[in-house]
C-alpha cells in the first residue's frame, strides 16, 4: 500500500526588532524546525529531523525513566556525574532506555515504571483536575484526539483524527498513528504492549477517568487510539497472543509462539 508524504510545520516566529521610529525595519523571523517525514516501508526506519523541542522532550522522559534502570552514570572531567542536557538526548537514546528498563523486570513491574514516569512529569492534583475538566464525554474525547495529533508527533510519528464508532455512536475521537516511530525503532512487541499500550491505556482510562483504547497493528506498525473506548483485558485482547519480530528485535525470542515479554 502506498502511503502519502505527510509534513509537520511548527507555526514561524516573529519577534519585531527595537528601532528608531522614522527608519522602518524589517521584522526578524525565528523559523522553528519543520519536520517533513514520510513513513517508510515495513523493514526500513522513517526518517526524522528532529529540532531542539523534540529533543527535548526526549531528554526529559528518557531522564524519568533512567533512574528505573538502575545504571550509574559515567562520572565527569572534574569527578563530577556527568550528565546530558535535555536536548543532547535523540530518539534512539530515548529508546535505548526504554529498553534498559525493560529488561530484567516482569510484565507488572514495567508498566508501573511508566505509570511513575508519566505521573511525576505532572503537577500534583493533575489527573483530579483533568477529570474536571474533561469527564468522558464526546466533546472531551474529540478534544484529546485532536491534540494528540500534534503534541505527540515527536513520539509516534505522523498521525491523523478519523471517526471511529465508540457504543454504537460515530465520532472523530480516533486517531490513526501511520507507522508507530517507537514501535518502529525498537522492533520490539513488548516494548510496545508493556512500555507504551497497555500504561497508556491504564494512565487515561485509570487516572484520568477518560477511556482510552489502543490497538497496533503489527503487519504495518500503525496503530489506532480510540478515545471513549473502554480497553479490554490484557487476556482478551489480540496484542496477548502476537509473537516477535524475530527480524527486529535484538532481544527477541524466536522460537515462542508469544512474546515472552507479554506474557511474563
Amino acid at each position: 500500500m502506498a502511503l502519502m508524504p505527510v509534513e509537520l510545520c511548527y507555526a514561524t516566529v516573529a519577534s519585531p526588532v527595537a528601532a528608531p521610529s522614522a527608519r522602518r525595519v524589517p521584522r526578524r523571523r525565528a523559523a522553528v524546525r519543520c519536520a517533513a517525514t514520510a513513513p517508510a516501508p515495513m523493514g526500513e526506519k522513517t526518517k526524522y529531523r528532529d529540532g531542539p523541542l523534540e529533543r527535548a522532550f526526549m531528554g526529559l522522559f528518557a531522564r524519568k525513566m533512567e533512574k528505573f534502570t538502575g545504571r550509574k552514570k559515567k562520572p565527569g572531567p572534574g569527578g563530577e556525574e556527568e550528565k546530558k542536557a535535555v536536548w543532547e538526548w535523540d530518539y534512539e537514546s530515548f529508546v535505548d532506555v526504554s529498553r534498559r528498563v525493560m529488561v530484567g523486570r516482569s510484565r507488572a513491574q514495567q508498566q508501573e515504571a511508566v505509570r511513575e514516569v508519566l505521573l511525576s512529569m505532572l503537577p500534583p492534583g493533575a489527573p483530579e483536575q483533568f477529570k474536571k475538566l474533561f469527564p468522558p464525554t464526546r466533546w472531551a474525547c474529540e478534544f484529546n484526539a485532536a491534540l494528540t495529533v500534534p503534541f505527540f508527533h515527536w513520539l509516534v510519528g505522523p498521525s491523523e483524527v478519523i471517526e471511529v464508532e465508540v457504543d454504537g455512536v460515530k465520532q472523530r475521537s480516533g486517531v490513526l498513528i501511520k507507522k508507530c516511530r517507537y514501535l518502529e525503532n525498537s522492533g520490539c512487541v513488548g516494548m510496545c504492549v508493556n512500555m507504551c499500550k497497555i500504561p497508556t491505556q491504564s494512565f487515561f482510562t485509570d487516572e484520568f477517568g477518560l477511556p482510552l483504547t489502543m490497538n497496533p497493528n503489527f503487519e504495518d506498525m500503525s496503530c489506532e487510539m480510540i478515545y471513549g473506548q473502554v480497553p479490554p483485558p490484557l487476556e482478551e485482547d489480540p496484542v496477548s497472543k502476537q509473537p516477535c519480530y524475530p527480524s527486529l528485535c535484538s532481544i527477541s525470542t524466536p522460537s515462542a509462539a508469544i512474546c515472552p515479554k507479554i506474557q511474563n
